[in-house]
């Protein structure tokens, strides 16, 4: 078996997060700068080595006043934490059709938890350029709070502002190494 090295291709991919505001709506936020990196034996990502990095500094939800609270202590703290990572570190198939469970360990603000999160893998196809490419749809939750972001503030009539449940969404497109 031959070690297959992937790189991110930054152009088809994104990583984004849902919270809900108020427990009415959905605010999205994404990280701008992001890398994601891959070893697989042979293209079999069951067998993958991947490791993610995220620029806190770079999220952005589409306001410049909440960006700045995300990054300051209340949140993020991206000078004092600035990178999110995660290591995999176990995959189970959910289905014989591109269905897998990711586990693996998630470290924001120093505090490392394991998670799981839902694969989709799309598959691998050749670009009309010649490179292989692999392609995958991620989805999980984690609590804000287990990791530190302790933020909390209640209306008036006692709706809180900002949920607990974080919702993470990815598309990872991947470009195999020569």
């Amino acid at each position: 078996m031959a070690k297959v090295k992937w790189a991110l291709d930054p152009t088809h991919s994104e990583i984004q997060f849902k919270i809900r505001h108020l427990m009415i709506s959905n605010i999205t936020g994404q990280f701008a700068t992001f890398d994601v990196s891959a070893e697989t034996e042979d293209e079999d990502f069951l067998t993958a080595k991947i490791s993610f990095t995220g620029d806190v500094d770079s999220v952005t939800t589409g306001n410049e006043q909440r960006d700045v609270h995300l990054k300051a202590p209340d949140f993020f703290d991206a000078l004092k934490f600035p990178k999110i990572k995660f290591v995999a570190t176990k995959y189970e198939n959910v289905d014989n059709d591109g269905s897998y469970e990711l586990y693996g360990d998630l470290t924001i603000r120093d505090i490392t938890k394991n998670v799981k999160l839902d694969v989709e893998f799309g598959g691998i196809a050749k670009d009309p350029w010649g490179n292989t490419r692999a392609g995958f749809e991620i989805h999980g939750k984690v609590n804000r709070k287990e990791f530190g972001l302790q933020w909390h503030a209640v209306t008036e009539a006692g709706s809180v502002v900002v949920s607990d449940e974080v919702r993470i969404h990815c598309a990872i497109e991947l470009i195999k190494q020569s």
